[in-house]
């Protein structure tokens, strides 16, 4: 039985097919267009046997038309490859808007060559192909190929091709000024957001507009005119002490000093000499006598950071200072007066603590006068891409290695983690990316494994599913233990079930609950 070949012209048709549909797969990879117009050429390259091929775009404040892309061309060759409007054969495309076919370039005499690509072939052997990118109706660039002249090549058919592709490319670029206007709406909004609340709080300290982060605006404008003390409760990572600062610079205080004190950080045996001072030989080491962090904050404000973390003695006398603003020195007797606000901050259940007995019920009441919760960077998502534009330009700054962009495969990463370390842990890979970088871009594979996603890193999952369910499993009954420190009841609770199957489940697992007791 003979078999039917296809006519040429329908084979000519499926590869045209096929070339645009490859082409828009590679369109649709990235929103930055020179991430894609490479590729796009090099699929030209392959269907329509060119030689040489180039994407050429508009500069809009200079006028000038520069290779933004090309294929068969070194990067001197791109270089020199600039016109101006009516200059040359891709000049005159950009200028009028017209599609321009050159069979033999040897016989065109507005064929400049300026890239001097074309120097080792027969110019009478070369047809030059140029098509407008047109976006709405501005040529915004042009679409070019040099191909092999010859009898059997059907010029006017490659054009167009190639104006189909141009629309694609025209497409694209929309697509991008679109991406780049809604940022600069952003940035925008927020700028005017900051301005808005100039009178209000320092703008500079604080970025984000999300409408979780306005509420805590509306709250640092509410109480930062009075001497409220201010409990500042949310995760680690979330700044909560940029918020302690906005509340001091725009209160009356501003001019006093602001003074940082680390609960967690002071070792339990200086905790007290550290917040109110000891005299001279108050303690084996104490030569001299030395003020207090609550001395030294008089007139102004003291921020009490991590305040969950205080011992038990030392929250008995810090009740006192918050109930009659007085206090003695270690070692001494005489009664000090201060004139001090109080602005706490912590990471920790208080609640949870006071029914556990590890944190005073009365100083709660004192501390939570006027609460203020900073969300984490997961409920406010939108914020993600200001501050990581922020970070990006300061440690770009701060290295002297200018960023201009954060690529859309690291932006699908920051958007899609769940940021366990919020804003502290944004910064931090931030930081690592800018300084990683070669190319003044961010790109998402210098960003840190635990960013990576399964696809970008090739490391898709392919498991047994109860293998899957009995680690997630055991994943979730170790962290309802650590948030209960290792209290099996409490992380029962946590999970809906019953302290016999959280018995059942431990056992299963070889999880050992002491592991996550806090000493005491």
């Amino acid at each position: 039985m003979a078999t039917i070949q296809p006519q040429p012209r329908i084979k000519k048709e499926i590869s045209e097919l096929s070339a645009l549909f490859e082409i828009s797969q590679v369109l649709d990879r990235s929103l930055e267009l020179r991430d894609v117009a490479e590729p796009v050429l090099d699929v030209l390259a392959e269907h329509l046997g060119m030689s040489h091929g180039t994407l050429t775009l508009v500069n809009r404040e200079t006028g000038e038309i520069a290779i933004e892309a090309a294929h068969g061309l070194s990067a001197s060759q791109r270089e020199r490859g600039r016109y101006h409007p009516g200059e040359g054969v891709t000049g005159k495309v950009v200028e009028t808007g017209q599609a321009v076919v050159v069979p033999r370039i040897s016989d065109e005499a507005e064929f400049l060559d300026r890239t001097g690509a074309r120097k080792q072939l027969r110019k009478e052997d070369v047809s030059f192909i140029c098509v407008p990118i047109k976006l709405e109706n501005r040529v915004i660039g042009a679409l070019s190929v040099d191909r092999l002249f010859g009898d059997s090549v059907s010029l006017s058919e490659d054009v167009r091709l190639l104006s189909i592709v141009a629309s694609l490319v025209a497409q694209a670029v929309r697509l991008r000024q679109r991406v780049q206007e809604e940022r600069a709406r952003l940035m925008e909004d927020n700028t005017r957001l900051r301005d808005e609340l100039k009178d209000r709080f320092r703008p500079d300290n604080i970025v984000g507009n999300s409408k979780p982060m306005q509420a805590v605006y509306d709250l640092i404008g509410q109480v930062c005119r009075s001497d409220t003390t201010v409990l500042i409760r949310g995760e680690s990572g979330t700044g909560k002490e940029l918020v302690a600062h906005a509340v001091h610079y725009n209160s009356r205080r501003a001019a006093k000093p602001f003074v940082k004190v680390n609960c967690a950080a002071l070792p339990e045996s200086i905790v007290e000499s550290e917040l109110f001072g000891h005299e001279r030989g108050a303690f084996t080491g104490a030569i001299n006598a030395r003020k207090g962090r609550f001395e030294l904050a008089h007139g102004g404000t003291i921020f009490l950071d991590e305040i969950g973390d205080l011992t038990a003695a030392t929250q008995i006398k810090l009740l006192r200072v918050l109930q009659e603003r007085e206090f003695e020195r270690v070692g001494s007797v005489e009664t000090l007066k201060v004139d001090v606000r109080v602005i706490a901050a912590t990471n920790r259940d208080l609640e949870a603590m006071i029914e556990e007995g590890t944190f005073r019920q009365d100083l709660y009441y004192r501390l939570n006068v006027f609460p203020i919760h900073v969300p984490p960077l997961r409920e406010r998502r939108e914020d993600i891409l200001l501050l990581a534009d922020f970070f990006a330009e300061k440690y770009g700054k701060a290295n002297q290695k200018p960023v201009r962009r954060i690529s859309t495969p690291a932006i699908d990463m920051l958007m899609s983690y769940h940021w366990p370390g919020n804003v502290r842990e944004l910064e931090n890979c931030i930081e690592r990316a800018v300084l990683l970088s070669e190319d003044d871009v961010v790109h998402g594979h210098l960003l840190p494994p635990t960013l990576q996603t399964a696809e970008a890193s090739n490391t898709a999952y392919s498991g047994m599913l109860q293998t899957t369910l009995d680690t997630v499993e055991c994943e979730l009954i170790i962290e309802a233990l650590k948030s209960a420190r290792g209290n099996k009841a409490k992380a029962a609770r946590a999970l809906g079930i019953s302290e016999r199957l959280m018995g059942l489940r431990v056992q299963k697992h070889g999880i050992d609950p002491r592991r996550f007791r806090t000493p005491g």
